[in-house]
């Protein structure tokens, strides 16, 4: 397989990752074969993953204006993955110009295509760092560069967390970085489940397995489970609810079922 000028040396690319996988669904091209592959096999269970992703980047767009409507101007996103079209920082700045933006995420390709996208954009950066180890992002120079943990912080972790094993304890990484945030800071999450997904949990259980195959688990928890992360925030209204249902642009009812899928919510800490 030739390896394209983007792909830094250092990756295998003979093997899949999600963070590829979630580009090939929204429709990017900073994906191998390798990848198209194990999303197609996934989509042979679970047809509509290409809604859920595209779900959960509209619910993170409203969410960055919210913030932003809010007062807030830094934001620490956390398992960022390869930028799109609409990304935290474009989202952002347009709303706000100041805003500053510190993307974060342990994929070699997504910290290479970050690092060109942001090229030249004095308030935004990247880090390559895991969200297992949130000591690692609080005392990086990187973030601190940016990031004024005296004032508030929107912190999101869209689609990240449902890849983190229980074992790895991702409430405990999560309440670490509440206790760094300052009060007004918010959370702004996303997580997968099998409630909401119009089909048997028998059947979503196969693209489940596809993740578990390439050694990258899909964490299905439910609704009380992920609502256990927002502990010492606030819920903004209307809660934690499906992706369509937080503070809609449009009418939810003209979404796709599929965009139903696991929740989405943003809390504030006081």
């Amino acid at each position: 397989m030739e390896r394209p000028a983007w792909a830094p040396r250092s990756i295998d690319i003979t093997v899949p990752s999600v963070s590829r996988m979630y580009d090939y669904y929204l429709g990017g091209s900073h994906n191998f074969e390798v990848d198209r592959e194990a999303a197609r096999k996934a989509m042979e269970f679970m047809p509509g993953l290409p809604k859920i992703m595209q779900a959960n980047r509209a619910f993170m767009r409203r969410a960055v204006r919210y913030a932003v409507g809010e007062g807030i101007s830094q934001f620490l996103d956390i398992g960022s993955g390869i930028p799109t079209f609409g990304n935290v920082h474009e989202v952002a700045q347009e709303a706000d110009p100041a805003s500053r933006v510190m993307y974060v995420d342990h994929d070699p390709v997504a910290v290479a295509h970050s690092q060109a996208v942001l090229e030249g954009d004095d308030n935004a950066g990247i880090l390559a760092a895991d969200l297992r180890k949130p000591r690692e992002i609080l005392d990086s120079p990187q973030v601190h560069r940016l990031i004024d943990l005296n004032r508030p912080v929107a912190l999101l972790l869209v689609a990240i967390l449902h890849f983190v094993e229980d074992a790895d304890d991702p409430y405990a990484a999560v309440a670490e970085l509440r206790e760094a945030l300052a009060p007004g800071s918010m959370l702004v999450l996303t997580h997968a489940s099998y409630e909401g997904i119009p089909l048997p949990p028998e059947r979503a259980g196969g693209a489940v397995d596809v993740y578990r195959n390439i050694r990258n688990p899909l964490i299905m928890r439910s609704r009380d489970e992920i609502a256990r992360f927002f502990e010492g925030y606030d819920m903004v209204e209307p809660g934690l609810v499906s992706p369509p249902r937080w503070r809609p642009d449009t009418a939810p009812e003209d979404e796709d079922p599929y965009a139903f899928s696991g929740f989405a919510g943003v809390g504030r800490k006081a």
